[in-house]
């Protein structure tokens, strides 16, 4: 079944992500925007593609990381964390002059979110390819790919090299849309991501983001436009109504949801990835690797701070086990 073999194996190397590396400051009060002084809760080692990578290293997955942080205690505060949970940190370079990227975040009344970025102007955008990096993807079996990064012109770079090296030698590639109202999606941009889709085997959607990703306004043609790009499976995060798994030959498998008191829902599907994805690899079929993603997403929203919850494999059995579903 083409369903079994969408992501290499990890005998095949370790899974890596390319991106932005950041500390996230947190207001502890409700409302709209930062315009006034606020509580603030942090620093929290966060970042998109860090989370996922922690994530899939706390399930003993083979994992690796490529960025830059500053010379700066907020710098530090990431390497540690991520050593500490079992990424592979030799990727990730030390800016002497940028600082360590930032996020301020903010929960409106209704859920959403407003976020305050320092990203260009930090080490988080300023990678650069060196020894280090060349030895991390010469190993890495899979490559992981946030969104986020398509507009950093330096991340780019690497991870058009990256992916190349890495399907020439029979890895897979993931890709998170993670598009968001901060990052504009002009056409150099949007030349990035299609040509991002074109070489991704697993695609990890959340709500409109799989309709955005194949300019579809219907569900059904949207996946078939992009099996026909040679996607092989599409996960489709969903929230409260828990995820589906679309395969390329018509399998359609959900899994539900966990309930939970949400605190903070920052990397939840941050961690939702990074755990399936090291499921997968590990050759856990769709079903199961289903539900253990949306443990972990689950669980992380349960702590304050976006990689407070990754989880262990001991405390997601506990989760899943002692947690009831939505039905």
């Amino acid at each position: 079944m083409i369903s079994s073999h969408a992501l290499s194996t990890e005998n095949t190397g370790p899974t890596i992500t390319v991106g932005e590396i950041l500390v996230e400051i947190v207001s502890l009060t409700p409302g709209e925007g930062f315009s006034q002084p606020l509580p603030l809760s942090g620093p929290y080692p966060s970042g998109a593609p860090a989370i996922f990578i922690d994530q899939c290293a706390r399930l003993d997955g083979d994992a690796g990381m490529i960025g830059s942080v500053g010379n700066d205690d907020f710098g530090k505060l990431n390497i540690t964390r991520l050593h500490e949970d079992g990424v592979d940190t030799s990727g990730i370079s030390i800016d002497a002059t940028l600082p360590t990227g930032s996020a301020f975040v903010r929960y409106r009344p209704d859920g959403n979110r407003d976020f305050v970025f320092n990203i260009t102007a930090s080490a988080a955008a300023n990678l650069n390819w060196n020894e280090n990096v060349s030895a991390l993807v010469s190993r890495a079996g899979h490559i992981h790919i946030m969104g986020t990064v398509l507009s950093q012109d330096s991340a780019w770079e690497i991870i058009k090299r990256a992916v190349e090296l890495i399907k020439s030698r029979g890895g897979s590639v993931s890709l998170d849309p993670n598009i968001r109202k901060e990052l504009v999606m002009n056409d150099a941009i949007a030349g990035r991501f299609n040509a991002l889709l074109r070489q991704t085997d697993l695609l990890l959607p959340s709500g409109e983001e799989l309709l955005l990703a194949a300019r579809e306004q219907d569900q059904q043609r949207a996946l078939q436009a992009l099996f026909a790009l040679g996607i092989k499976e599409v996960v489709l995060k969903q929230g409260e109504q828990g995820a589906t798994c679309f395969t390329r030959n018509g399998e359609v498998i959900h899994s539900a949801a966990f309930q939970v008191e949400e605190v903070d829902p920052t990397g939840a599907g941050d961690c939702f990835g990074g755990a399936y994805v090291a499921c997968r690899r590990k050759g856990m079929p769709i079903v199961d690797a289903l539900e253990w993603a949306n443990a972990a997403g689950a669980r992380n929203v349960t702590f304050r701070g976006p990689m407070e919850g990754a989880s262990t494999t001991s405390q997601l059995q506990t989760f899943m086990q002692t947690t009831k579903k939505h039905h």
